[in-house]
């Protein structure tokens, strides 16, 4: 499995491009926005998209999800279900914060911890991580140590808590119970900004170091 981050949005969120190298089947997590740019890559690649995989409801990760979803007759794997009333308010998410219109979506399959997802050949498993969101979920790729946290962990921080249903002690539960668990080596690819591994963050991130 290879994959690129290609950040997208006014708010340089991190999208990702996965290929199964077995199989050139793909999909994009979170596309926010952006469709032409994430296409271009997609099309540089040479890879064929198979589905759009969905970490949680917020528009920066969700806004081009109707339309490519419409586009190319692709399925929507993702969040979990506790996240649709984010995605039915997905309209007026974009007028609160200016961005363009984003139509709402259903996605085609709802997610739950311990599911899996297929890209190609390629097995993605699924860690339900409420805190941020409370339908949020990781996808954690075992074979290559790499997890998919959407806004769950960053470098150094972990995310907001403040909009509606965020929960600081159910992420503070999530980051520690699920994913440290995963191990120290596992490189992972956040919503916004640099990636980073469980180890250092353990090490050296205030909110959730290990004392």
């Amino acid at each position: 499995m290879r994959y690129t981050v290609i950040p997208v949005t006014p708010y340089q969120q991190n999208c990702t491009l996965l290929v199964c190298e077995q199989t050139n089947k793909a999909a994009l997590v979170d596309p926010g926005g952006d469709l032409d740019i994430l296409l271009k890559e997609v099309e540089k690649q040479g890879a064929e998209l198979e589905s759009i995989l969905v970490t949680h409801g917020h528009l920066d990760h969700v806004g081009g999800v109707a339309e490519l979803s419409e586009r190319l007759s692709l399925p929507i794997i993702g969040p979990q279900r506790e996240d649709d009333f984010w995605i039915k308010t997905l309209p007026e998410q974009c007028r609160l914060f200016g961005f363009p219109h984003s139509d709402s979506f259903t996605p085609n399959r709802w997610l739950n911890d311990g599911d899996t997802v297929h890209v190609g050949n390629a097995t993605l498993q699924v860690i339900h991580c409420p805190g941020h969101t409370p339908g949020h979920v990781v996808f954690f790729l075992a074979s290559e140590r790499l997890a998919l946290v959407g806004d769950v962990l960053f470098r150094g921080s972990i995310g907001r808590t403040d909009f509606p249903r965020g929960d600081y002690q159910a992420l503070l539960d999530s980051i520690r119970f699920k994913l440290w668990p995963l191990g120290g080596d596992v490189a992972f690819v956040p919503g916004h900004g640099p990636m980073s591994t469980f180890a250092e963050e353990m090490r050296s991130n205030p909110f959730v170091r290990e004392r």
